[in-house]
């Protein structure tokens, strides 16, 4: 029972207020997702709202304020008992150039580390190199990679040839797979607790400043850039977002002293996880073609300087991708709010 009317509606507003804009995020962005925690504060507003409005239909003398609850009561009402098919479940543009963006900045703080253990590993490996050179057997995990640098530069800058006349495709093909492969192992192995995540990327970091080191001490430097730029822009970044996803895999299966069930918490992150690893995908088959196609041509069939522009361009267009495609401020800023407290 109302006592006092107007202290009564100066205390429930707030809660009406919220359940508004709650509706008109639903309504106004079908993509729009609650969270748990969102979902239940919803249903609380819900019915709160519907019992102040049993409560001042008592008051002929309120009419708008009846009116406004109704409304209210019948949007929520609507929103929670409405099937509603999910409006780009057959549109990949509008979900890569938007969700998956959206996903990667959501779990930003896990790429950076991702990006962090593959630079101490890249580290280690170009230490080994430039202290033993002789590590170059162990570390180098193809033979083309174990001669010396110079040699091999010299050589391909003397071939003319298009040495990968007719196969191109499967060159492609098969680097796409064996990328996609060393991925999926990378984010499979989270079930390590990450730490089969963590040594991938260290190996992976290793190899990687190994190669590096090798050929700037041996001062081909255009040659590494000019080779692996315009592949690796792509190819690389794709191995640490799945380290990514591996490691936002351990987390959950760690989870960091929260009280949330194991399976709640491979629920919560199990559409991010698939959604990072399309994304990789997606970027490893850009980079499959790039390096059949351009990479492993050099001068004088390709300038070196065309080569190192074009993956510089591609470097930078997908970090802008990255931090910028499907931004929704407020919803970013909500979603990056949400994922510290859960981390």
């Amino acid at each position: 029972m109302i006592i006092d009317l107007q202290k009564f509606v100066a205390s429930e507003r707030r809660h009406w207020a919220d359940l508004e804009s709650l509706l008109d995020k639903l309504e106004n962005d079908p993509g729009f997702k609650l969270s748990l925690d969102q979902l239940k504060h919803f249903h609380y507003l819900y019915e709160r709202t519907s019992a102040d409005l049993a409560k001042i239909t008592t008051f002929a003398s309120e009419p708008q304020t009846r009116r406004y609850l109704e409304s209210l009561v019948a949007r929520a009402y609507g929103e929670i008992h409405e099937t509603r098919e999910t409006p780009h479940r057959l549109a990949p543009v509008h979900w890569f150039v938007n969700t998956f963006p959206q996903t990667f900045r959501r779990h930003l703080r896990v790429f950076w580390l991702s990006v962090g253990i593959t630079i101490v590993g890249s580290l280690f490996g170009a230490g080994a190199i430039a202290f033993d050179p002789g590590a170059k057997s162990v570390i180098m995990p193809f033979s083309h990679l174990q001669g010396d640098p110079s040699e091999r530069v010299s050589r391909e800058e003397r071939t003319a040839d298009d040495r990968l006349s007719g196969v191109k495709g499967t060159f492609s093909t098969t680097l796409m797979t064996h990328n996609t492969q060393v991925s999926i192992l990378t984010l499979a192995l989270g079930m390590t607790w990450g730490i089969g995540t963590i040594i991938m990327l260290f190996y992976n970091g290793v190899i990687l400043g190994a190669v590096a080191a090798d050929y700037l001490l041996a001062g081909q430097t255009k040659f590494l850039v000019g080779w692996l730029l315009p592949h690796g822009s792509f190819e690389i970044p794709a191995i640490l977002i799945a380290g990514q996803a591996g490691l936002i895999l351990g987390g959950a299966l760690i989870g960091w002293g929260g009280r949330t069930s194991l399976g709640t918490r491979l629920r919560q992150v199990s559409r991010d996880l698939v959604t990072l690893m399309l994304g990789v995908a997606g970027l490893l088959i850009w980079a499959g073609f790039v390096e059949a196609f351009l990479s492993q041509y050099h001068e004088p069939i390709i300038p070196y300087w065309a080569k190192i522009s074009f993956g510089a361009v591609e470097l930078g267009l997908l970090a802008l991708f990255l931090a910028r495609s499907g931004r929704k401020p407020a919803q970013d800023a909500e979603l990056g709010m949400r994922n510290e407290e859960r981390n």
